[in-house]
């Protein structure tokens, strides 16, 4: 498969033969009024990962709702989708330094395959226009869902077809799962059969003796990296840009936070835009030069102020990466 048959912008539709899924009816209105949102500054497309919104009530009439807040048009969507066309619970966490028996231990694995067999269930089973609305809802008020974050790498092949579909309905350009030789093996078979990309997320990995980016990439032409960039930098203390100029023809998106680096005296910590040592205006600086096609995702991992909440902190980050590209 050539790189050019994989277009990171390619809308593809979808048919279904089921009903609409009702939404309650959400009017944008009081935010903008007519005008919709554009969070693309000078060539470069920011936006948000819905991971953001994780500490407060996130449906996905309220997520949009946060979007349009920010004046975001471009949005990473992860465990909202599911859950907001009803997706069963899945397998319960148990307490941290908890201490099972044997009996305790077998029953909660017992509970645990049962329910991801109820989520295996429920995701071959739902019609894939449910997700087709879930995008004219969101299209028709200015938003776009570029990316969809399903972790689907340890998922049934059906379910990992399930997956790329539901990503197609959304409009999304690929699908992230966090970076593995599992999943890098795995999932960029699955993207090149949809025509869509499988992206994978780094953590800490870049600072880890061996890591090999190259080789994750090389199993499939339709594997991509999703470079966090605060991440990067907070175990490697080296720049950013380096990797982005190196692989920017691999990398379409980039989650973007503020971070102290390895040799400060609180290493690798989560900080508010501006606050951190993450060398940010430097690398939308490089996108915005270089005008090359990768989206700029905000992750909100920070501590949230306690007069503030994640969605006035999402638009501060958003206003922050703002003014430096005007």
């Amino acid at each position: 498969m050539r790189n050019d048959a994989i277009s990171r912008r390619k809308f593809l539709g979808t048919t279904a033969a089921a009903a609409a899924v009702s939404f309650v009816p959400f009017n944008y209105s009081f935010a903008l009024g007519s005008k919709k949102p554009n969070s693309k500054v000078n060539g470069v497309q920011l936006g948000v990962t819905t991971y953001s919104y994780r500490a407060i009530p996130h449906s996905l009439e309220q997520v949009l709702e946060y979007s349009l807040k920010a004046g975001v048009n471009a949005l990473e969507m992860r465990s909202v989708l599911e859950e907001g066309l009803g997706i069963p619970a899945g397998p319960g966490r148990g307490r941290s330094g908890e201490v099972l028996t044997d009996k305790e231990k077998a029953e909660r694995a017992k509970a645990a395959d049962v329910a991801r067999e109820e989520q295996r269930k429920w995701r071959l089973s739902l019609p894939m226009q449910k997700y087709a609305d879930v995008r004219k809802m969101y299209n028709q008020a200015g938003v776009d869902i570029h990316i969809a974050k399903f972790v689907p790498s340890s998922w049934s092949d059906e379910e990992i077809d399930y997956a790329y579909n539901a990503a197609n309905a959304l409009g999304a350009y690929g699908i992230t799962d966090e970076a593995s030789v599992v999943a890098c093996k795995r999932l960029g078979k699955f993207a090149e059969k949809h025509n869509s990309l499988a992206i994978y997320h780094t953590h800490g990995q870049f600072g880890e003796p061996g890591f090999d980016i190259d080789t994750l990439l090389s199993y499939s032409p339709a594997n991509r990296l999703n470079l966090d960039i605060g991440h990067y930098w907070g175990v490697t203390g080296k720049h950013p840009n380096d990797v982005i100029t190196k692989y920017h023809d691999r990398i379409p998106m980039i989650h973007m936070k503020d971070k102290t680096g390895p040799n400060h005296a609180t290493p690798n910590t989560n900080k508010p835009f501006g606050q951190g040592e993450t060398p940010i205006a430097d690398v939308l600086h490089l996108l915005k030069k270089e005008k090359w096609p990768i989206d700029v995702f905000v992750e909100l991992e920070y501590e949230i102020p306690q007069d503030s909440d994640p969605v006035k902190e999402v638009i501060k980050c958003i206003d922050y990466l703002r003014n430096i590209l005007e």
